[in-house]
């Protein structure tokens, strides 16, 4: 995904290993910058309790866990937990943060920010909603600052738009296919108080199926979520989770999913002809948006 047009002040910070990006309208630039490195900092606390490689984050001890086991672990965390959770009920376990490992073998105790472990062996990964629900926190910090017109990214994988700039009526993004080369330009979106994500494989990649084991198509696959100021709600978190799993379900089943969900979206990359790739659009026919 990327942005069709520059907005006054952009900000940019490595941390995920990606590049995280604030895009924001302001009229002192100097203020939007403190507000773009306070989001960054607390991407940096993110990733010290959410990434498995770091010694001693939250996910670090779960993975340690033995049976009969418990650790505490910060709101976050949880957070992120129960939204691992939720998502894999919802997709028939197509997302696992657990990698077949076992999600359903760890207990959580969600407001004593507890987890036990009923098994050895359970290993977490967040991965698969970690960037996203970053990008959440990040354009959450923005507003507490008072910039609402503003596009956050995270690799451009994990996109959340919150308002636009003045002359325009949403943020223009494109979707175009992955890999090296020349990319096709396949879908335009305009992107107001919404979340992005976006899965893919290049050529050579593979994505696994967590249910099986088994190597599942190269492809791509967008979802587009509605933004909530709801005190809880992490659009992009479940966006990233949903276009992970988008790209291991039957097409069936992320249209009843779209249906289910009312302002739930998903572009699917299929190839009609060899060479000529194209996209199925599922859900509402724009993206929904609070108060519309």
């Amino acid at each position: 995904m990327s942005l069709e047009a520059s907005v006054v002040h952009r900000f940019s910070h490595a941390a995920m290993a990606t590049v995280f990006e604030v895009r924001a309208v302001h009229a002192d630039a100097a203020y939007a910058r403190q507000a773009a490195h306070a989001g960054f900092a607390l991407v940096d606390r993110l990733e010290q309790q959410l990434s498995r490689f770091v010694p001693n984050s939250d996910i670090a001890r779960i993975n340690s866990l033995s049976a009969g086991k418990d650790t505490r672990v910060s709101p976050d965390a949880m957070e992120c937990l129960v939204i691992a959770r939720h998502l894999h009920t919802l997709t028939d376990r197509a997302f696992d943060v657990s990698i077949g490992s076992g999600l359903e073998r760890l207990e959580l105790a969600v407001n004593e920010l507890h987890v036990h472990a009923l098994a050895d062996g359970v290993r977490l990964d967040l991965g698969g909603i970690g960037k996203g629900y970053a990008v959440d926190r990040l354009a959450a910090v923005l507003e507490e600052w008072g910039l609402d017109r503003a596009l956050v990214h995270g690799g451009w994988s994990s996109v959340l738009a919150l308002e636009p700039p003045p002359d325009q009526d949403g943020w223009p993004l494109t979707l175009s296919t992955p890999g090296p080369g020349v990319a096709k330009l396949l879908a335009r979106v305009s992107a107001r108080q919404l979340a992005l994500s976006a899965s893919g494989t290049r050529k050579g990649d593979h994505i696994l199926d967590p249910r099986t084991g088994q190597s599942v198509a190269e492809g791509a696959v967008w979802v587009s979520l509605p933004r909530s100021r709801e005190k809880g709600h992490s659009p992009a978190a479940v966006a990233d989770g949903l276009s992970t799993a988008f790209m291991v379900l039957p097409r069936e089943k992320i249209e009843e999913l779209c249906l289910r969900n009312p302002g739930l979206e998903a572009w699917l990359l299929v190839e009609p002809s060899p060479g000529e790739p194209a996209v199925v659009h599922l859900g509402a026919s724009s993206p929904a948006r609070p108060g519309e």
